[in-house]
């Protein structure tokens, strides 16, 4: 079943100057780039975007570090797209991601792992118009 996800190559990578590796990588694995913005939210964007983890302690650090400098989310498009993308940019944590992934060939700690992806259809219907409604990619 063909699918969108979002992904987001966060701070720390787009700092590194990672971003068009990734998103090379990301196509080469056969993904579409339906949709692709250069951004640096702010503080009060990070919040909203992940207020599903409100409450948890690594909020405030996530809500910071993802309002320090610009990321890039994009829209990503194939079949099986949310649970392929999830193998393929690996665990949360890059010391206990896959050789290959991208969160272990570009993360640094769980907190800086270079990516984020949408983990569900129910969260990718969500985190994709959160980047690009207005943009009218959607």
């Amino acid at each position: 079943m063909l699918q969108r996800t979002l992904m987001i190559v966060k701070p720390d990578a787009v700092a590194a100057g990672s971003t068009g590796e990734i998103i090379a990588r990301v196509q080469r694995a056969g993904f579409r780039l339906r949709g692709i913005r250069w951004i640096h939210m702010t503080p009060r964007q990070a919040e909203q975007f992940y207020a599903v983890h409100r409450g948890q302690t690594f909020y405030p650090s996530l809500v910071e570090f993802m309002s320090s400098g610009p990321c890039v989310p994009m829209i990503l498009e194939k079949a099986n797209a949310i649970d392929d993308l999830r193998a393929f940019i690996g665990t949360t944590d890059p010391a206990l991601a896959a050789a290959g992934t991208i969160r272990k060939d570009f993360g640094s700690d769980k907190g800086r792992n270079a990516v984020h992806a949408s983990d569900s259809i129910a969260s990718a219907s969500v985190e994709i118009p959160f980047f690009f409604e207005t943009a009218g990619v959607v």
